[in-house]
């Protein structure tokens, strides 16, 4: 074909005819080959609806609690106990002048089973909203800088950081405040006494607490039988719905009223400069909502096919369609001897008789249309008699004497 490749047409029907089918002495074979298709029917269907809610899932974005544990230590400098009086503090340069350091930091702690994933590892910082830090000292000594606040920002002028330090000068005694406003993912809130009571729930998401009370009215069977739109309260809701029907799309609104900010993680710490500082920092667990990245990560996988697997199955697929058009060529070579071995004679007559009439019909609608007459027709006499006879015989004489008269001319 002038160095062109014809594509070669891929096979992508694997069933078998239904005269294979229906064959008694494949019958066994047979059904074993289209239970085996129906299961991966049903295979295929599990893996696509599969497939379809982890999709779903992956939009919603997965979360889970994990434990953040928070350290906290300090360290001294330029103390009595650690100068001994041999060196005068300079005030001017800030060496010698007594001075502790404070220090917070945290991590989260690894789940068990897991493998530890050193590079995606998030910083202390990205857990805190808002952090202050008050400092419990004598203000005639020390009458500034006794709060420190640490607002969560984005930008360069706000990086994200393993921990904070705090750095004072000073040997007294001092005894530390620190308050934190976790970041949770969802953004967690405080759920008031008067509904939280209903649902059991102290803090939860907004999403979570709506879908807690609506929990509450399906398990109680407050919707409405005749407008499923409308929710009935009971003696406990009837405070806050504040009437005895509320349509379903104002449960939102009736949620947002009774959410508060969500408390903050307050902890103590006493430094004592004239005291060696512990050796180990005080640590506290706390929970933090987060996005559950390693199940996303997985889910991820298992949406991404892999490619040779893919071009392995598809291979397998085209091997089955060949076979299955081979064994369908088998089936009419064999049935063809059968009939062969049964009747020699008669079946090549038959078959004869059926190659005549598909040429017949060839001849009749090619390009010889109108010239070529069937044998059955001509054996009849009545065909000689039929009106256009007459009219065809005198066109084709008059054409012949006009050829010759022009020949003798």
């Amino acid at each position: 074909m002038d160095g062109l490749k014809a594509k070669r047409r891929k096979l992508t029907d694997k069933a078998l005819p239904n005269v294979i089918l229906q064959n008694p002495d494949f019958a066994e074979d047979s059904k074993m080959y289209q239970s085996l298709l129906d299961m991966e029917r049903k295979l295929d269907w599990t893996m696509t609806r599969k497939r379809v809610e982890i999709q779903d899932a992956l939009s919603r974005n997965p979360t889970t609690t994990r434990t953040l544990r928070l350290f906290l230590s300090h360290t001294v400098s330029g103390q009595n106990w650690q100068t001994e009086g041999t060196d005068a503090p300079n005030f001017e340069t800030g060496e010698g002048v007594p001075a502790w350091e404070f220090k917070i930091e945290g991590r989260l702690l690894e789940l068990p089973n897991q493998r530890k994933d050193k590079t995606n590892q998030r910083k202390f910082s990205t857990f805190i909203k808002r952090m202050m830090i008050e400092l419990d000292r004598d203000t005639n000594l020390y009458p500034e800088h006794n709060i420190v606040e640490w607002p969560q920002a984005n930008g360069a002028q706000n990086p994200v950081l393993d921990g904070f330090t705090v750095r004072r000068t000073g040997d007294t005694p001092t005894k530390i405040r620190a308050v934190i406003y976790l970041d949770h993912y969802p953004e967690q809130y405080g759920v008031a006494p008067e509904l939280g009571s209903i649902l059991g729930i102290k803090e939860e998401s907004r999403i979570g607490v709506i879908q807690a009370l609506w929990n509450y009215i399906k398990v109680q069977g407050l919707q409405d039988k005749v407008d499923r739109r409308m929710i009935r309260a009971d003696d406990r809701l009837r405070m806050i719905f504040g009437g005895d029907h509320m349509s379903f799309q104002k449960l939102p609104e009736i949620v947002n009223r009774y959410l508060t900010p969500p408390e903050p993680v307050v902890l103590h710490y006493e430094i004592d400069p004239s005291q060696p500082p512990p050796d180990r920092p005080q640590a506290y667990d706390v929970e933090v909502k987060t996005e559950d990245s390693a199940l996303k990560g997985r889910m991820t996988v298992m949406l991404n096919t892999n490619k040779e697997t893919a071009t392995t199955l598809q291979k397998m697929d085209e091997e089955i369609a060949l076979l299955a058009q081979s064994l369908h060529n088998s089936h009419l070579k064999r049935t063809f001897l059968q009939s062969f071995a049964k009747d020699p004679s008669q079946f090549i007559q038959v078959w004869l008789e059926s190659q005549s009439r598909d040429l017949e019909n060839i001849l009749g609608s090619g390009a010889t249309e109108g010239l070529t007459l069937r044998q059955e027709e001509l054996r009849r006499s009545e065909f000689f008699r039929l009106p256009w006879v007459e009219e065809a015989v005198a066109v084709q004489e008059g054409l012949r004497l006009a050829s010759k008269g022009m020949h003798t001319g």
